[in-house]
């Protein structure tokens, strides 16, 4: 008879002894493997691997990127808190992927009897062709995040549509007062009065030339590369009663050729058109603002690697670019833009994306029969991450107001 000091540990205590060897550290949450074994710490979340297939996720690409395939497909799991399950991981010490550690993975996986062929990419990753940020390429990148559909958007954001930042005055303010707050910020940054023309690149679903048309009698313009925005801002305006005081145009913002505006705002546009498009880019708001008018842009900023990390940039938003808050500043000043303002957002963020993954769980079961399975795993990951990073000060958000020379 074998003893239970004897029998030999379940595949749990195996993997877990394998990360120790691979990162030079114990996984950071319990794990819980497809054959009922446990290991690591009691307390918080738990990993829950349904398969063998999750292993090899990661054994076929180590990393952020494995690990979240194995979640959007749904061999990996998370039980309890999944934001405190990835601040746990991400401030876990551990040696970097380098060449000898992923060796020392696939041999372990060898060891655990893990081999097997590479497991399925998710359907809802982005498969972009083509030269990064030609215009072909950025329609395909807008689509694959901006088209998933207007009906998706609407169980996740407020009544007003607001893909952005919110702005809360108060510990009491909702989700829906952050957004008209954020609203109002810009308008009144920007100097709107009745009659001004006001252009908004990259205009998502409208909130702000809606917003701007009817609480302070604009005349307002909209530019989208997504059609499903296009078709919403449309009917949008004709039901609030303002489509003779706002356009919404489905085209490239190197495209934009209008005659100079009053004012021209950019909200969270500027991360989609690449380092080496940033100056066409900022070329084009200057053209688009009459001499001396103001320019709003509100954009994400992050130090390090430029991009929001492999999953964001193959699920979310491909081809995205951030950098530090200082170096967008530098571009700025060399456009000739004067800066006026700088105002952070970095915590409202954290709370606004809060408040969608709260929308997100709360019409769970509509989302998955609206976008599938697979699309809600995606957006679970993303906005817990997301929000981490932001209150964790990895990423950061700010309101830059602008004015072109005189």
């Amino acid at each position: 008879m074998v003893s239970t000091h004897d029998r030999a540990p379940g595949a749990a205590q195996r993997i877990a002894n394998a990360v120790t060897e691979v990162l030079g550290a114990p996984p950071p949450v319990r794990v819980r493997a497809w054959d009922g074994s446990v290991a690591g710490p009691e307390d918080g979340p738990e990993l829950v691997l349904r398969s063998r297939r999750a292993v090899r996720h990661v054994l076929w690409r180590p990393g952020e990127l494995g690990l979240a395939r194995a979640y959007v497909s749904g061999d990996l799991d998370v039980e309890g808190d999944l934001q405190e399950g990835l601040r746990r991981a991400w401030s876990a010490p551990h040696r970097s992927l380098t060449l000898p550690a992923v060796l020392r993975a696939a041999a372990a996986g060898l060891r655990l009897g893990l081999a097997g062929p590479r497991p399925k990419v998710p359907a809802q990753e982005a498969r972009l062709r083509g030269r990064l940020h030609t215009q072909r390429r950025d329609k395909d990148a807008i689509a694959h995040h901006y088209d998933l559909g207007n009906d998706f958007y609407r169980l996740v954001l407020d009544e007003t549509m607001s893909y952005s930042c919110g702005w809360y005055r108060t510990d009491s303010d909702t989700l829906l007062d952050a957004q008209r707050a954020k609203l109002d910020l810009v308008c009144r940054g920007l100097g709107l009065r009745a009659g001004m023309r006001l252009l908004d690149v990259g205009c998502g679903w409208g909130a702000l030339v809606l917003h701007a048309a009817r609480e302070y009698g604009v005349r307002a313009t909209g530019v989208t590369l997504s059609k499903q925005q296009h078709a919403f801002v449309t009917a949008r305006a004709a039901e609030l009663g303002v489509a003779d005081r706002v356009t919404v145009e489905l085209r490239d913002y190197r495209d934009v050729r209008a005659e100079p505006f009053d004012a021209v705002a950019s909200i969270e546009m500027g991360e989609h058109v690449g380092e080496g498009n940033y100056a066409e880019y900022l070329a084009v708001l200057r053209r688009a603002v009459k001499p001396g008018g103001p320019v709003v842009l509100q954009q994400m900023s992050r130090g390090g690697a430029p991009g929001g990390g492999a999953f964001i940039e193959r699920y979310i938003a491909p081809d995205m670019t951030m950098r530090p808050l200082p170096k967008t500043l530098t571009h700025l000043e060399n456009a000739g833009f004067e800066i006026q303002r700088v105002r952070a957002m970095r915590t409202h963020y954290a709370r606004t994306i809060d408040a969608w993954a709260a929308e997100l769980e709360r019409n769970w079961d509509e989302v998955v029969a609206t976008v599938g399975v697979g699309w809600a795993r995606v957006w679970r990951l993303y906005l817990a991450g997301a929000a981490l990073a932001f209150a964790d000060n990895r990423m950061g958000v700010d309101q830059i107001l602008v004015t072109s020379p005189a």
